[in-house]
């Protein structure tokens, strides 16, 4: 079996040092649409480095050089094939906010190896801290087709009761024709979002968008729409990737408060009927 599972949770944690600065933090807001209208206050606290406020979804792609969520496919006990894998979800602790520049050491292990009989699921856990202490903790799930079936853990298996009744804010965000092309220079560096050619040979029409970008936009809507433009104030956001999204495309961000400090979100492409793209999403702030 290419999935060892008892030999990848058992396997120390590698870890290294990460370093940011503003202008990878600017980048990164450009990245996930921020900067429209450009004078606009509310969009210079993340597009001017005199104002700064870092979003949290950064914490995805501080120290670009780190190997993302492919980096968990390179661990003892994995051997799989690229071409099988699918970045399933994700879910990211904010232990403090995170600074606009700074350093970090990062541990990257297998928290999880679950068997979900046609797919095995990897959780894999990023921590980093600096010499203040922990900032934030971030795991992301990589599906990984054909693998399952040994008998293992399947894991969690409840999800999130979809949200009651009409949300409470509706947005939409255009995604722009280079989104991709722009979100890529924090760090991901994938063809697919990029190459017509690798993208047709993975069975889409053309390159398709990051889910960590979509992941950015929609955290970004909910900070601007319910949290009063203060990034600070999340403390966890959690979705499950359902969907792709194209560059050009307009994504409507439905947003629920179910209880104080939560908001439940949904995320559909408009131009194809709302066609989910983020599910399962759910943001705790203070």
């Amino acid at each position: 079996m290419p999935i060892d599972a008892a030999k990848a949770l058992a396997a120390e944690p590698r870890t290294g040092e990460i370093g940011w600065t503003r202008k990878d933090v600017l980048l990164y807001h450009l990245g996930i649409g921020a900067g429209v209208p450009a004078t606009d206050p509310a969009e210079l606290r993340y597009t001017l480095e005199s104002k700064l406020r870092v979003l949290p979804g950064f914490a995805t792609v501080a120290g670009a050089g780190a190997p993302g969520v492919i980096g968990g496919l390179s661990l003892p006990g994995v051997e799989v094939e690229l071409a099988r894998v699918l970045h399933g979800g994700q879910h990211l602790r904010l232990h403090r906010p995170i600074p606009a520049e700074g350093t970090a050491t990062t541990s990257r292990r297998l928290a999880a190896v679950w068997d979900k009989g046609s797919a095995a699921v990897l959780v894999l856990r990023t921590e980093a801290a600096d010499r203040d202490g922990p900032l934030w903790t971030d795991d992301a799930q990589i599906f990984v087709r054909g693998e399952g079936g040994w008998g293992g853990d399947r894991g969690p298996r409840a999800r999130p009761e979809p949200p009651a009744g009409e949300p409470e804010r509706t947005v939409e965000r255009p995604v722009r024709e280079d989104q991709a092309l722009l979100y890529r220079l924090s760090g991901d560096w994938n063809p697919l979002h990029a190459d017509p050619d690798v993208a047709r040979t993975a069975g889409f029409h053309r390159p398709i968008l990051h889910g960590l970008c979509t992941y950015g936009i929609a955290l970004k809507a909910v900070v601007d729409t319910l949290l009063d433009g203060d990034p600070d104030r999340v403390r966890s956001y959690a979705t499950r990737f359902a969907g792709v999204v194209y560059p050009g495309e307009t994504l409507r961000i439905r947003m629920w408060r179910p209880v104080p400090g939560t908001v439940r979100i949904a995320v559909g492409a408009v131009e194809r009927g709302d066609a989910p793209v983020l599910t399962d999403t759910v943001l705790q702030h203070t």
